[in-house]
């Protein structure tokens, strides 16, 4: 078993946790000397069953089997990080539970009604009505995946206005987003600063979606926010935070 400091992160929107973002902030951690733990929602990457265009509520369920399986093992899981839509898992998660007192969102999803029509066409609910899916293909003419009408009610009655309000004051939560994100405008980050109660947004000027050619700061900026709370909730020593850079950064509403 490596360090006793853990540090978990999920994946976005029909990605693996072997995208570039999750591998390189998993290695920023380890060389401080904290493990992270990487995994894929339920039908992503390399795990079993269905990809679901919604389900984020089961997603922040299968996060809560996660965090429970390592706090039974006496693991200090100091954050949950999630990109895209993983950012929307953790922030889900944090507004039902207040176990976790760290969490970043990166490029998560505010308005969950915007961006489903450039997906699934502009007459996506009278499709789905008819013919309860929608087979959603690239540009090819290639099936990617189904979204069916469950599922797409599903992300239409998740609330994230209202989990971001029911964040616990003592949760700290960090979201970062690229001013040239392709799949979510950096106005929806705007919106999470709004409404969570302890919150820090830091937005990365010319960073597209997958932080492509600004890795290391996206790194650094996760890194020092997250070694900052650890110092403040005195999980690891003093000592073990030296050589961090939490003289860096400056926390809102603290």
């Amino acid at each position: 078993m490596g360090s006793p400091e853990l540090v978990i992160i999920c994946h976005g929107f029909r990605s693996s946790k072997d995208r570039i973002p999750m591998v390189n902030l998993a290695a920023a951690f380890e060389k401080e000397g904290i493990s992270a733990f990487r995994f894929d929602f339920a039908g992503n990457g390399e795990s079993e069953g269905t990809f679901q265009y919604g389900n984020y509520r089961r997603e922040a369920d299968d996060l809560r089997a996660v965090v429970k399986h390592f706090q039974g093992e006496k693991r200090c899981i100091v954050a949950i990080i999630g990109h895209s839509k993983g950012g929307n898992a953790v922030l889900l998660y944090a507004s039902w539970y207040n176990d976790i007192q760290t969490v970043v969102n990166i490029a998560g999803r505010y308005n969950l009604k915007r961006g489903i029509e450039g997906r699934l066409g502009k007459d996506f609910q009278k499709n789905i009505e008819q013919n309860g899916y929608i087979d959603v293909k690239n540009r090819r003419g290639k099936i990617e995946y189904r979204v069916t009408k469950e599922s797409l009610m599903d992300r239409l009655a998740t609330d994230t206005h209202a989990a971001c309000q029911s964040i616990h004051p003592s949760c700290r939560v960090l979201t970062v987003h690229g001013t040239l994100d392709e799949f979510v405008p950096v106005e929806d980050a705007m919106e999470f600063a709004k409404y969570i109660p302890n919150h820090k947004l830091q937005i990365v000027e010319g960073a597209d979606h997958e932080y492509t050619s600004y890795q290391e700061e996206l790194a650094s900026i996760v890194l020092d926010f997250v070694m900052a709370s650890l110092y403040k909730d005195k999980c690891v020593s003093k000592t073990s935070l030296s050589g961090s850079k939490t003289d860096k950064l400056i926390d809102s509403r603290l």
